[in-house]
């Protein structure tokens, strides 16, 4: 496989021969508003800069060329945004989380979409819907529902896309049952000035790998949306202390890893 992060969480995985395109956020930067006052959230951290950040490390076209299928784990515009709407094929295969989402997508003219299940199949690889709480407490419900996702194929190392959620029970769970070599979690810390964490911070990815210590930890959603609170020097730091640094990967927009 190799999994490539372009910016935020958005990533093209090539897992069994097929191109996938997970949470595609292409809009170019600044042109979106921050997560703040501004679009009826709470007050957060550099509201007074547009998201996204950053640029794209490389082209739309790039990005989207031979994509086989595409996997939406919640309408997050961070993770859907109206630049993936207008560039993507509405004719290209496309999962989502649940029947609302998929109801959004549709309204949007995409044709060929569907709810991802704990058994979906694309082509001969194996897609499983796993759970996921993006955040702790009062802040959960503002958030809404997400998902994340394994890929299983008999030519691969099993990969598990934690998506935007926090470390809890559920997620250990998916370690334990399919026991993925390869995991990607969304570890910017992301948070309001209220209501504590969105997605893992470095105390969550320390658990993630104390529940998989032999898996390659792949750390994204970082530096890309204002409401980011954990740096990418911050975390190798963190790793570095703990001794962990082989197991956690902190790729660079753009960068990439083959497994």
């Amino acid at each position: 496989m190799n999994i490539q992060l372009i910016r935020n969480a958005t990533l093209v995985v090539e897992y069994a021969g097929k191109k996938f395109l997970i949470d595609p956020m292409l809009a170019d930067k600044g042109t979106l508003p921050a997560f703040g006052p501004a679009v009826g959230l709470p007050e957060a951290p550099r509201q007074d800069q547009n998201n996204p950040l950053l640029s794209l490390p490389t082209s739309v076209d790039n990005i989207i060329q031979n994509i086989d299928a595409v996997i939406v784990t919640h309408l997050h515009p961070d993770h859907w945004d109206p630049a993936a709407i207008e560039v993507l094929p509405k004719d290209i295969k496309l999962f989502s989380q649940n029947e609302e989402d998929t109801t959004v997508i549709r309204n949007a003219g995409f044709q060929n979409v569907e709810v991802l299940q704990e058994e979906s199949v694309f082509e001969d690889v194996q897609l499983i819907k796993t759970k996921g709480e993006h955040g702790r407490g009062e802040i959960l419900k503002a958030a809404g529902h997400v998902c994340g996702v394994v890929f299983k194929h008999s030519s691969e190392k099993t990969l598990y896309v934690a998506g935007d959620t926090v470390w809890y029970d559920a997620v250990q769970e998916v370690i334990d049952t399919h026991k993925p070599e390869i995991i990607v979690v969304n570890a910017g810390d992301n948070q309001f000035l209220v209501g504590g964490s969105l997605v893992m911070g470095k105390d969550d990815v320390y658990e993630v790998y104390k529940a998989a210590p032999n898996a390659k930890i792949i750390t994204v959603h970082m530096e890309a949306v204002n409401h980011w609170t954990l740096s990418r020097e911050e975390l190798k730091s963190f790793a570095n202390e703990k001794g962990i640094s082989p197991n956690i990967l902190v790729p660079a927009d753009g960068e990439s890893y083959s497994f």
